[in-house]
């Protein structure tokens, strides 16, 4: 798997409307507040030029995708973190995911209201990211408490943690997210993963523009883009409406489409590789047997942990990898012509991953 994304936002932005673009689902969407209540889960593969261009050098009888979900979650309100509108559940849904991505209206249309009159992409953004951070600002605060009373009683253990939690708490009430906090150590790091905190997850917005706004999205989304340059978020801006349009049409007809309105594209290919930015995300691609596929792991892994990811016993009985960089295995025209002019590296225990490695593991059953 990929990543787990939530989709975020104020209700009516267009949230199930980008979920169905981007899964093609058929989330139920409405012109008015909570048509999502439940949240929706679908999965997807992950569009992959590189995989692409493997399998028609390799033509291996299966082709198997990294894959990432995306889970469409009801529309936050002012007031969510203390359990306005469908806040308390909303929150629980966000806590579960690896990132999360925050749609933004930006379309204006008299059929669809919005839950504050009017479209102000900044404010609309401003009033969920509050919401998060207050949140997590009672999160850590409940958790400062009891650590306080536990160090009363002569926890030393515990009184480590406090100094995490005050920094926790002044930064959250300054407004700023919790992965601007740096764990200065292990015992740190273990704490800020068990507060599973909303703000402490990686975030990109997606900017929902209308049809008639697709040609000036760059200008439209500048202002955006300043107002978050402090939150270091990412911005993809697309047309919900069209691309779930787009999605439902078959793959022939689609690009004569795309290449009519001036989209180079898919929505998918920009949210994915968005998510994998914020994510520290690469991929690997293996060849073995009957099957060539594409592996998704953090930047830094080592080869044995990439291996692992295949079957852990490849990481017990790790010996070495044969490295093909994609580029390489692309120019040459395949593995037996790259390992003819010897340019397929040996790597041992400690090399490092590199996206678009092409690796074979050699390992001791």
């Amino acid at each position: 798997m990929g990543f787990s994304c939530g989709i975020v936002g104020l209700p009516n932005s267009g949230k199930s409307t980008i979920f169905n673009a981007l899964t093609q689902a058929n989330s139920p969407v409405a012109a008015y507040p909570f048509c999502t209540i439940d949240p929706k889960e679908g999965m997807v593969a992950v569009p992959d030029a590189r995989l692409d261009r493997l399998a028609e050098l390799v033509m291996p009888p299966t082709v198997t995708p990294t894959t990432l979900t995306f889970v469409d979650i009801a529309g936050l309100v002012k007031g969510a973190h203390s359990g306005e509108g469908l806040g308390n559940r909303f929150l629980s849904h966000i806590r579960e995911m690896d990132a999360v991505a925050h749609v933004v209206r930006f379309f204006d249309t008299g059929k669809v209201s919005h839950v504050h009159d009017t479209v102000d992409p900044c404010r609309d953004f401003d009033i969920v990211q509050t919401e998060l951070l207050l949140a997590d600002l009672d999160t850590v605060q409940r958790r400062r408490e009891k650590s306080e009373r536990m160090a009363l009683v002569g926890d030393k253990e515990v009184r480590k943690e406090l100094d995490l939690l005050h920094r926790l708490e002044a930064s959250l009430g300054r407004g700023l997210p919790a992965s601007k906090v740096v764990a200065r150590d292990q015992r740190e790091a273990d704490v800020l993963r068990e507060l599973f905190l909303l703000t402490a997850k990686p975030c990109f917005v997606v900017a929902n523009i209308g049809e008639d706004q697709v040609g000036k999205a760059q200008e439209l989304v500048a202002a955006l883009e300043a107002h978050l340059s402090g939150w270091g978020f990412p911005v993809v801006p697309l047309c919900g409406k069209l691309e779930m349009e787009l999605a439902e049409l078959p793959p022939e007809d689609r690009g004569e489409f795309m290449k009519d309105l001036g989209i180079v594209e898919m929505g998918l290919g920009r949210v994915v590789a968005a998510g994998y930015s914020v994510l520290g995300l690469l991929t690997f691609y293996t060849t073995a047997g009957t099957e060539l596929r594409a592996w998704t792991v953090p930047a830094g892994t080592r080869a044995p942990e990439a291996a692992g990811r295949i079957h852990t016993d490849m990481e017990r009985g790790f010996i070495k990898a044969e490295i093909v960089p994609f580029e390489l295995f692309d120019r040459h025209g395949g593995e037996q012509a790259v390992r003819r002019a010897g340019l397929a590296r040996v790597e041992g225990k400690d090399y490092l991953i590199a996206d678009g490695d092409v690796a074979y593991f050699h390992f001791r059953a």
